[in-house]
């Protein structure tokens, strides 16, 4: 029996750079010859099948397999809600415009997102156990096709019913990078430093190009060369390359012959989250929005929990916000791979108000102890930008959490929330959620309209003591 060949269509047009690059149009036809990388090296075939002889790279995202549902102009594939919002209420779309994306959620692979004049409706499309697609279980359909069809003349809810595609944005080819995964050092001429973003104890931060096989906007950290940055840069490259996950900042190059030192990432337009947060775009997030924020964190953090990783900053100024809000944890620079149960170390270079009471006290941090660093995470996230303990200096922090007091929860955040933030601050770190729990309880805070997924029960924590003397009185100053 013969091997059925499978065959890509393009899905925008695309004008290669360099003599690698294959130019197409859409609707050109390719067979894939390498598809092992996020750059494919293709064969253009004729509209009957036949090979043109014809070879390059193409950026994968431009293509959908034939005859799939990738071909379609409604299927938009992996999306967070928040993204898919943001898409959808674009000049370009009106009510009744619609898009399909994959779920990670617990209990359902797709989700249908659909604009009305002012909001974006989610339903949770099911799969029955014969293979068939419903929203609601009056009605199945054999395939996502026939389903769309279905809506288009039926309400998916009253008063609303499906139009035209959600307008598809053209993915960024500059995303990705032909160059194999393991060939990390380029040389330092392939770099550009074109502005400063930002700079801490040991690096500078800079926006520039890289200017390889591809002209492509980059973040180049530099870091000064001497020995003690000769570890930091040592190991911080070691964990990046170790490292592949959407909410996770990618590693693009290295260069460590020179001074000083370059790792080279992804850029991420919209900046670090907590001055995203703080700004005019961040002040008016809805609170689906700032929850799909906390939940893409959490995917991100659930991945290096899979990967037995501790980050040990976990921060909002350590997560990077790019188009359409897609979130990515940031700054390895203190993140450890554990044998062991935890980690040890005596430094105090620590961040002081994100960071468990047992790492403060003790050096001890574990999976658990990001966990607490997450829920002062939440509430910046929450509270838009503010500071943690903003009244406690660190002196007198550790003493404030040893006899129980907690923030108190950020204005306008419901309970369920805040017992999130709560549960994450247990003393004891056995009793905090895994990363793997929060992703359940994250993904189960969103309210779509069609839900049959139970919910997950919780006991609410008990709250914290009311605060006396010196304490209630910085925190009264706090609220």
């Amino acid at each position: 029996m013969s091997k059925v060949v499978q065959r890509y269509i393009a899905l925008w047009d695309f004008e290669g750079c360099g003599e690698q690059e294959l130019s197409f149009k859409t609707g050109d036809r390719f067979q894939a010859v390498d598809s092992s990388k996020e750059w494919w090296i293709v064969e253009r075939i004729t509209a009957i099948g036949s090979r043109t002889g014809e070879k390059g790279y193409v950026p994968a995202n431009y293509l959908g397999e034939e005859g799939s549902v990738q071909e379609q102009p409604w299927f938009f594939g992996d999306l967070s809600r928040t993204e898919a919002v943001n898409l959808l209420m674009k000049k370009g779309n009106t009510t009744g415009s619609f898009l399909i994306r994959v779920s990670d959620k617990q209990g359902f692979v797709y989700a249908l997102s659909v604009r009305m004049s002012d909001a974006v409706k989610h339903f949770k499309i099911m799969r029955s156990d014969q293979g068939e697609y419903h929203l609601f279980h009056t009605h199945l359909f054999p395939d996502l096709t026939k389903l769309i069809d279905h809506y288009k003349t039926k309400p998916v809810m009253k008063g609303l019913m499906l139009s035209e595609p959600c307008v598809k944005d053209e993915p960024v080819a500059a995303d990705f990078s032909p160059l194999p995964l393991d060939e990390w050092e380029r040389p330092r001429e392939e770099f550009t430093l074109v502005k400063k973003l930002g700079s801490g104890n040991f690096a500078q931060v800079h926006e520039g190009y890289w200017q390889g096989g591809l002209k492509m906007r980059v973040a180049i950290k530099t870091i000064k060369q001497d020995d003690t940055n000769r570890e930091i840069f040592r190991k911080e490259t070691a964990f990046l390359k170790t490292l592949r996950h959407r909410n996770l900042l990618a590693l693009y190059a290295v260069c460590s012959i020179g001074d000083p030192y370059y790792i080279v990432t992804e850029l991420l337009s919209k900046g670090d989250l907590l001055k995203f947060l703080r700004g005019e775009e961040g002040q008016k997030l809805s609170v689906d929005s700032l929850l799909d924020v906390a939940g893409q964190v959490v995917d991100g953090m659930h991945y290096l929990e899979t990967k037995h990783c501790i980050h040990r900053d976990l921060a909002a100024r350590n997560v990077l916000i790019g188009r359409n809000n897609i979130c990515k944890v940031a700054d390895f620079g203190l993140a450890r791979i554990i044998n062991d149960d935890c980690y040890v170390s005596n430094s105090r270079e620590v961040p002081y108000k994100w960071t468990a009471p047992e790492a403060l006290e003790f050096g001890r941090f574990t999976i658990k102890s990001d966990v607490w660093s997450f829920g002062v995470l939440l509430h910046e996230i929450m509270s838009r930008g503010m500071n943690p303990y903003p009244a406690i200096p660190n002196s007198e922090l550790l003493q404030y959490l040893k006899v129980g007091h907690r923030m108190s929860a950020p204005r306008k955040c419901s309970e369920k929330v805040y017992n999130i933030m709560l549960e994450c601050w247990s003393e004891d770190p056995q009793k905090r959620p895994t990363f793997n729990e929060l992703k359940f309880t994250m993904d189960n805070l969103s309210n779509y309209e069609c839900s049959e997924v139970p919910s997950k029960p919780t006991t609410a924590p008990k709250p914290p003591p009311k605060p006396r003397g010196l304490f209630a009185k910085l925190q009264t100053i706090n609220k």
